[in-house]
C-alpha cells in the first residue's frame, strides 16, 4: 500500500504529467473515475430508487457525467442536476456530450427518499464555501437523509485542511483517485467522508513518484523498514538504554507509564530518575526497571557519563520551571561531551510547557551540531503555549501549523489529537489516520511518549520512531476498546508489536 498523500495541486499535476505521458488521455482517466464511481454505487445500493447526480462545470463534474452515462446503461433510474457547463473542449464537455441524461439546472434540484446523491460537485479542489444552488442541494440532502456518494472528497470539504468551508456534504461513501488527500485524513473531513474507496485509475507510481510528495499516510509502509528487531546477539545495553524523569513523590505515576511503555516496546534497559524525595515511591512500584537519583543537572550528567543512556523522556509529572527547562537543555547539550551524548530526548506534558516563556532556549538548543533529536509531544493546548502565533494562524490547517512549528523548532512535532500530525524540520510530514477514543484517558500520552523513547533508544531514525509509535499506541488502543485505561496500554502493545516484528523479518527476508 502506498503512504503518499497528494494535496489538490500535486494531484492535479500528477493528471498533467500522466496525460503528458501517455498512453491515457485525460478523457481515459475520467472514465475510469467515473466507471470505479459507479461500481461503487452498483455494490452498495443495488435497490436505490433513484440516483441523483450532481455536476459541476469542472473535472469532478464530468466524473459525474460519465457516472451517470454508465448508470443508465445499468437500467438504473438516473438524473443528472448540472451546476453550470463544462468549459467548451475540455474533457469534461466531451463526458457531457457521451452522456445520455439531459442534465437539468442544480437551482431546480428535487430528491426523494430512497434514492441516492452522487456528489460530483467540486471534489478537492474547492477553496471557498459553498453557495447558492450548491448549499441548497446539501440542505435538500441532508433534510431527507440521503446516503451520498461523493466523487474525490464531499464538496465543501477542503482537500488541503479537511476543513469543511461551510455547508458541506456527508458522504456515506468518498472514491478518491491514486492517492489519498491530507483532507480525507484531517479532522473533520475524515468523518465526513465515510468509508474511503481509494480507486487506480491509470496514474503509475511512478508519476507519483516524480512529484517527489512530504506528505504521507501514517502507515506501517512508512517506517517498517527500520522496525527495530533485536540480533540474535543481542544484549541489554546493544537493545539501547532509556532514562525517564521522575516528579516528586505526589506525582511518580506518570514516569512510571513512560518507563514501562518503552520497556514493552524493546529498549533493553529503562531507568527511572528521581529525586531523592519521591526514591521510596518509586521503588516500591518498580521491579524490572531501574532507579536513579537524579536531583541536579550534576547528577544527570554523571548518570550519562557512566550509564550512556540512548534517549530519554521529560515533562510526565514532572513539574514547570525552572529545573524542568534546566534539565531539558542539560541532556541537550550533550552533543558537546565526550564521554557520552544521547541519541533523543521526548518533551511532553509539564516539559513543553516550561519553555512557553522561552521556546526560543529551547529550540536554538536543539539546533546546535550534534544535539541529540528533539521530539516534542504536544496536545492542542501545549502546542499554543509552545507556538502561540502558529496556533493561532486560522489560514494554516493542522498538517501546516505541525510542519511550521517543526522547521521553527528544529524538532519532530507530534501534534497530537484524534487525527494525529508528525512533522519533521525537513518538511516531511505524516498523518496519523487510526486514533481511537479510547485513548482520550489520563495517562494516555506519558505512554505515547515511552515508546517513542524506546524506538529512539533502539536506533531508529526520530521522524520514523515517532511515527511508528503513534501508529502503534493507537491501534493497541483500537484492539482494547472499552474499559481501557492507561495501566493497560503497556500490555495492549504486544500483539501489535509483535505483528510488526514478524513483518519486518518479511520484509527484511524479501
Amino acid at each position: 500500500m502506498s503512504s503518499e498523500l497528494l494535496s489538490p495541486a500535486e494531484m492535479t499535476e500528477a493528471d498533467r504529467l500522466a496525460i503528458a505521458t501517455g498512453p491515457l488521455a485525460g478523457i481515459d482517466l475520467m472514465r475510469n473515475a467515473g466507471a470505479a464511481v459507479s461500481a461503487v454505487v452498483l455494490a452498495h445500493f443495488p435497490v436505490a430508487s433513484r440516483v441523483h447526480v450532481l455536476c459541476g462545470p469542472g473535472n469532478n463534474g464530468g466524473d459525474g457525467y460519465v457516472v451517470a452515462r454508465i448508470l443508465r446503461d445499468s437500467a438504473v433510474d438516473v438524473a443528472v442536476w448540472a451546476s453550470g457547463s463544462p468549459k467548451a473542449g475540455s474533457d469534461a464537455a466531451l463526458a457531457a456530450s457521451e452522456c445520455p441524461v439531459r442534465p437539468r439546472p442544480l437551482s431546480e434540484f428535487v430528491a426523494e427518499t430512497g434514492s441516492i446523491v452522487v456528489d460530483a460537485l467540486y471534489g478537492a479542489g474547492l477553496s471557498k464555501p459553498l453557495s447558492g444552488d450548491a448549499a441548497r442541494a446539501v440542505e435538500v440532502a441532508t433534510e431527507l437523509s440521503l446516503p451520498v456518494v461523493a466523487v474525490d472528497l464531499p464538496s465543501g470539504v477542503s482537500g488541503e485542511s479537511g476543513q469543511s468551508l461551510g455547508q458541506a456534504f456527508r458522504a456515506r461513501i468518498t472514491v478518491t483517485f491514486a492517492r489519498k488527500k491530507p483532507g480525507h485524513l484531517l479532522l473533520p473531513g475524515r468523518e465526513m467522508c465515510g468509508e474511503l474507496v481509494l480507486a487506480d485509475i491509470g496514474i503509475g507510481d511512478g508519476i507519483v513518484a516524480q512529484l517527489e510528495p512530504r506528505t504521507f499516510e501514517n502507515t506501517p509502509p512508512l517506517w517498517i523498514g527500520n522496525f527495530p528487531v533485536p540480533a540474535v546477539d543481542a544484549h541489554k545495553y546493544r537493545r539501547g538504554h532509556v532514562g525517564v524523569f521522575s516528579g516528586g513523590p505526589s506525582a511518580t505515576g506518570a514516569a512510571r507509564l513512560s518507563a514501562l511503555a518503552a520497556a514493552r516496546s524493546g529498549a533493553g534497559a529503562v531507568t527511572v530518575l528521581s529525586p531523592a524525595n519521591a526514591m521510596q515511591v518509586n521503588a516500591a512500584h518498580l521491579t524490572s526497571i531501574m532507579l536513579h537519583k537524579s536531583d541536579s543537572v550534576a547528577d544527570v550528567q554523571e548518570f550519562i557519563g557512566r550509564r550512556r543512556p540512548s534517549a530519554f523522556v521529560l515533562g510526565p509529572g514532572f513539574g514547570v520551571g525552572e529545573k524542568t527547562r534546566d534539565f531539558a537543555l542539560g541532556v541537550l547539550a550533550t552533543g558537546q561531551r565526550p564521554d557520552g551524548r544521547v541519541d533523543g530526548l521526548v518533551l511532553d506534558a509539564d516539559g513543553i510547557t516550561s519553555f512557553r516563556d522561552a521556546p526560543n532556549v529551547l529550540f536554538e538548543a536543539a539546533r546546535r551540531p550534534n544535539a541529540p533529536a528533539l521530539v516534542l509531544t504536544p496536545h492542542e493546548g501545549e502546542f499554543a503555549r509552545l507556538f502561540p502565533d502558529i496556533a493561532g494562524d486560522t489560514n494554516l490547517s493542522k498538517l501546516a501549523k505541525a510542519r511550521t512549528a517543526a522547521e521553527r523548532a528544529g524538532a519532530i512535532v507530534v501534534y497530537k489529537g484524534a487525527d494525529t500530525v508528525i512533522a519533521a524540520p525537513d518538511g516531511r510530514a505524516a498523518i496519523n489516520g487510526n486514533g481511537a477514543p479510547w485513548l482520550a484517558t489520563a495517562g494516555s500520552g506519558d505512554v505515547l511518549s515511552g515508546i517513542i523513547a524506546g524506538f529512539l533508544a533502539q536506533g531508529m531514525p526520530a521522524f520514523e520512531a515517532a511515527c511508528a509509535a503513534v501508529w502503534i499506541h493507537a491501534e493497541a488502543g483500537s484492539r482494547f476498546g472499552p474499559g481501557l485505561i492507561a495501566e493497560d496500554l503497556p500490555l495492549a502493545l504486544l500483539p501489535v508489536l509483535r505483528q510488526l516484528a514478524e513483518r519486518r523479518n518479511e520484509v527484511t527476508a524479501g
